[in-house]
């Protein structure tokens, strides 16, 4: 996020003073490293979670109208020479659904039925023919009962991307026009001076000393630490507000008859109490130019809020306010409690056996299981419920447009460059109609009117208006 802000930023306005602050040693080696996450283009084409009512497409289209708007820019990048042609960082890889049971095969078909309504998704094809789903993914197929209830979808524009080069390419690009990138800094205190200039403090963790940059405008891309930042910065948006922290393995091939027969990333129905994020998926990745399969993912559990964080994480995000919505969010969700318990005590061979259930034959050898990202899901404050789980991603922006910080998880990267431009229009809106040709031309798509997805439920012909 604050690489993709940072290259739209230098674009735009490439007198302006930027600077990016990294606590490592260098960008991408969280959450948007190749191999801690699964490397999908979040496009609304796969994924269940999105859409619990099969009759009900608004956030997949959403997700997927945003996504549009991120491979324009992308391309436009491309175009301009920033990134090294498409391949090194997206590739076409076909996006599936798969299930095996009557019940889910009913919801998948109205699923289906509901989205190729809808322009972004009237490519989508749909079986219940095992010979159609074997062409479609022979994995899916070998060693499988015949018997066996089973239906997928399949849309061929989907993409896997390296969210670890894109992020590399996107600092190339803002370093390029004169932005500064300054690694081994950790950011430990955000406060505002009486002239209404931000103080960003913290440890150069290289040279051992203290560090502090003044700006007029602050953002927050620290992944799971970006809520105990903006508590520093005290800005009442986020009271309430509390997170809980969720991790994730996989498991990995790079076995090349294994990997050649499968182009596809694969996705199934969580099993019950799962949060959302835990749909099982088997992915294709290609990074670094080298094709591998990944599937998962498998929750894990612990106090750090960033892969490279420390275990007392969690608790410096704690306050009185945000106590009773923590408390709130762990009664009303027990099941994800025995979910999470489940999978920390489950055995590698019942880990294998989730594995066994979308590719029957796998081989236990040729698998290796690897730890992903570590994910601050987002807790809210609510009248209602006193808090509530989400599981998406939020920004949140200081009442005088001078801070603003990114929260949440999935679709995070796959969506970035639109939020980052409706960030820039909050957050300077003087400059933002000057800014708009520049925008237009690097996401033509960006103001667009949406997709009416309710008249295009409702009429399987409004699609031609789209």
């Amino acid at each position: 996020m604050s690489a993709t802000l940072g290259a739209l930023l230098s674009t735009l306005q490439p007198d302006w003073s930027i600077v990016m602050l990294e606590r490592l040693d260098g960008p991408a080696q969280e959450s948007s490293n190749a191999w801690s996450n699964a490397g999908t283009g979040h496009a609304g084409l796969c994924e269940l979670n999105y859409m619990p009512d099969p009759s009900d497409p608004a956030r997949a289209a959403d997700i997927g109208r945003q996504y549009a708007l991120s491979q324009q820019f992308w391309a436009a990048l491309v175009d301009n020479g920033d990134i090294d042609g498409p391949r090194s960082v997206v590739n076409p890889t076909p996006h599936m659904d798969v299930v095996f049971s009557e019940r889910d095969i009913a919801y998948l078909r109205e699923r289906f039925a509901t989205l190729r309504r809808l322009p972004l998704f009237a490519d989508m094809e749909y079986s219940e023919d095992p010979e159609t789903i074997r062409a479609w993914a022979p994995l899916l197929t070998e060693g499988r009962d015949p018997a066996q209830p089973m239906a997928a979808t399949r849309h061929t524009a989907g993409t896997d991307v390296d969210f670890g080069a894109l992020t590399h390419a996107l600092v190339n690009t803002m370093t390029a026009r004169g932005a500064r990138v300054r690694t081994h800094h950790e950011v430990t205190s955000l406060s505002r001076s009486a002239d209404g200039v931000w103080s960003v403090g913290g440890r150069d963790r290289r040279e051992k000393r203290r560090f502090y940059v003044r700006s007029r405008f602050v953002f927050v891309g620290a992944g799971g630490y970006a809520l105990k930042l903006l508590q520093k910065a005290r800005i009442p948006e986020v009271r309430g507000y509390a997170v809980f922290p969720l991790g994730a393995q996989f498991l990995r091939t790079d076995h090349p008859d294994v990997v050649e027969r499968h182009d596809a990333k694969v996705y199934g129905q969580a099993a019950i109490g799962a949060p959302p994020m835990s749909v099982p998926h088997l992915d294709r990745r290609i990074v670094d130019g080298r094709p591998a399969l990944m599937f998962g993912p498998y929750a894990t559990f612990s106090t750090k809020l960033l892969k490279h964080g420390r275990l007392r994480d969690l608790f410096t995000t704690i306050r009185f306010h945000n106590v009773a919505p923590l408390m709130a969010v762990g009664i009303q969700n027990l099941g994800l409690v025995r979910y999470l318990i489940g999978q920390l005590v489950a055995s590698r061979r019942r880990k294998f056996a989730e594995l066994e259930r979308f590719y029957p034959t796998a081989d236990p050898v040729d698998w290796d299981l690897i730890q992903a990202g570590q994910r601050a899901q987002l807790i809210k404050p609510d009248r209602r419920r006193v808090g509530v789980l989400t599981f998406g991603t939020e920004i949140v922006t200081g009442a005088d447009g001078t801070i603003a910080g990114l929260l949440g998880a999935s679709p995070g990267a796959s969506i970035a460059p639109p939020l980052m431009a409706d960030l820039l229009a909050a957050c300077f809106p003087e400059e933002h109609a000057r800014w708009q040709p520049t925008l237009q031309r690097l996401m033509p798509g960006l103001g667009a009117a949406p997709v009416d997805t309710e008249e295009c439920a409702a009429d399987p012909d409004a699609s031609a208006a789209g």
